[in-house]
């Protein structure tokens, strides 16, 4: 077993309905409702705002029970099946992904998401620190596609150059409001299977944006018609079958020890730099008042110097 105290990871201001959606089996709906019922405190006095950022060191009770933030990290990969959400409730009773998991697994946050279509591997954890930290990394993704079309040039440039797309809303959801995108350059692809009416593919990408690849090859008006993720940060999803999890293996832990590790690492350094510029703004900006100071009382010792003389004339 891993503990987050190992990593050192910054913890980041959280809303309250996350952190209790986070550590508990309530959603972050159903948190709202409890809020609204007056069924949280917060060190033993009631919240009504929606808005509360829980603090280092706060009390969380729901219904008079402590919910207290998980300090174990479990990692999981599991096998999501085509025709599920990732999400804990969908208002149109659509089946979700943690309809399929067991019970034990219902409070883990899933890194990142696959979109109601696609399938494959989704790496989950019961942190939310771990898990924001690896949805915001630059770790390989990679998924097997299959779309309508042949390959053609345009599109093999595009995933070696990148695309900047003002409208990207091809392949993305009807009702999403993203319109402009910008892909990097794909890290790997590779052609596994083509004919006059369909291209597979592998491919690698460092960033998992909103339909991603659904939007890419869109704008080449190429659907996508199989999208399967196997594999995230160098672990893979192998033989595991559709809607089965398994925990991580102790390599898989120990790699994602040393990322977290260099990430918390990183983070420091990035800290220390950001400080050392802010403390050498400020001293440049004192050294320019003392310099400013330095000019002004010149100037006021040359006019009391010059009103003596001139009172001194005067006088004569």
């Amino acid at each position: 077993m891993l503990y987050l105290h190992q990593f050192k990871i910054e913890r980041k201001l959280m809303r309250l309905n996350k952190f209790i959606s986070h550590n508990s089996k309530y959603s972050r709906r159903d948190a709202d409702k409890l809020i609204e019922a007056g069924e949280v405190t917060v060190n033993r006095q009631k919240v009504e705002s929606f808005s509360y950022d829980v603090q280092e060191g706060d009390h969380i009770a729901v219904k008079g029970m402590p919910v207290k933030e998980r300090t174990e990290l479990t990692m999981i990969i599991y096998n999501k099946p085509k025709g599920t959400l990732v999400t804990k409730k969908d208002d149109r009773g659509r089946t979700t992904i943690y309809h399929k998991l067991p019970g034990k697994f219902r409070h883990f946050i899933p890194v990142g998401r696959l979109d109601y279509a696609s399938e494959g591997m989704l790496v989950m954890t019961d942190s939310p620190r771990v898990a924001d930290v690896l949805m915001n990394s630059g770790l390989d993704r990679t998924y097997n596609i299959k779309i309508d079309k042949p390959l053609t040039p345009e599109m093999e440039e595009a995933m070696r150059e990148g695309l900047v797309l003002d409208d990207a809303r091809a392949g993305g959801h009807e009702k999403s409001k993203l319109y402009s995108m910008e892909f990097a350059p794909f890290i790997h692809y590779e052609i596994r299977g083509a004919t006059e009416n369909f291209t597979k593919l592998r491919v690698t990408i460092a960033e998992g944006k909103n339909r991603e690849l659904r939007r890419f090859f869109g704008h080449f008006e190429a659907n996508v018609l199989d999208l399967k993720r196997v594999g995230f940060g160098g672990m893979e999803l192998n033989n595991l079958p559709t809607n089965k999890t398994r925990y991580f293996t102790r390599r898989e832990y120990d790699d994602i020890h040393k990322y977290l590790k260099a990430m918390a690492q990183q983070e420091k350094q990035d800290k220390k730099e950001e400080q050392d510029r802010i403390n050498a703004d400020r001293l440049k900006e004192k050294k320019a008042n003392q310099e400013q100071d330095r000019i002004n009382r010149a100037k006021n010792k040359n006019s009391k110097d010059k009103n003596s003389k001139d009172k001194k004339s005067f006088k004569k």
